[in-house]
C-alpha cells in the first residue's frame, strides 16, 4: 500500500517524534521526584541572539528567583556569603568572557538545607542567566 520511501519517511518521523518527546520529558528540569525543585518555563521564542541559549521570561522564573533579582538590582543585602562571587564558567555553557565578567547568586530552594542547585548568574553587560541544575544548563532571562 505504501511505497518503501513513504514507509521510511513515516519511520523517520515517528523516530524523531519519540526522540523529541524523550528530550522534553526527561530533561534536567523535569525531576518530578524532587518536590522542592521548581522549573522555570522555557519560552517558545528563538534562542537568545546574545548567547544562543534558550530563554525564559522573568515572569516565568520561580518566585525565589524573582526575589533574588530584586536583591541583585538593589545591590543586596544577600542571604548567602557567596552571593556576588565571581562565576568562572568552568562548564563553558555561558558565552566565553574574561574572568570576573560573571557573578553568581543563590536562588533559595524551599526545603533545602544548603544553597541548593538554583542560581542566577549576571554578566558585565547586564545579561542574566538562570540555572536550576547547578550549572549543567542555563537559560537567558528576558523581560516579560
Amino acid at each position: 500500500m505504501f511505497s518503501r520511501c513513504a514507509r521510511l519517511g513515516l519511520a523517520l518521523l515517528a523516530g524523531a517524534s519519540l526522540f523529541l518527546t524523550g528530550c522534553s520529558g526527561g530533561g534536567a528540569g523535569s525531576d518530578s521526584a524532587t518536590p522542592t525543585r521548581t522549573t522555570a518555563a522555557v519560552s517558545t521564542a528563538a534562542p537568545s541572539a546574545r548567547s544562543g541559549l534558550p530563554t525564559v521570561r522573568e515572569s516565568q522564573l520561580p518566585a525565589e528567583a524573582r526575589k533574588t533579582l530584586v536583591l541583585i538590582r538593589a545591590g543586596g543585602p544577600f542571604p548567602y556569603a557567596k552571593d556576588g562571587a565571581v562565576f568562572s564558567n568552568f562548564e563553558r555553557v555561558l558565552p566565553k568572557e574574561k574572568r570576573g565578567y560573571y557573578h553568581e547568586y543563590t536562588v533559595r530552594t524551599p526545603g533545602e538545607r544548603d544553597r541548593g542547585a538554583r542560581r542566577l548568574v549576571t554578566g558585565g553587560d547586564g545579561e542574566v542567566y538562570y540555572t536550576d541544575d547547578h550549572y549543567a544548563s542555563f537559560r537567558e532571562v528576558v523581560a516579560g
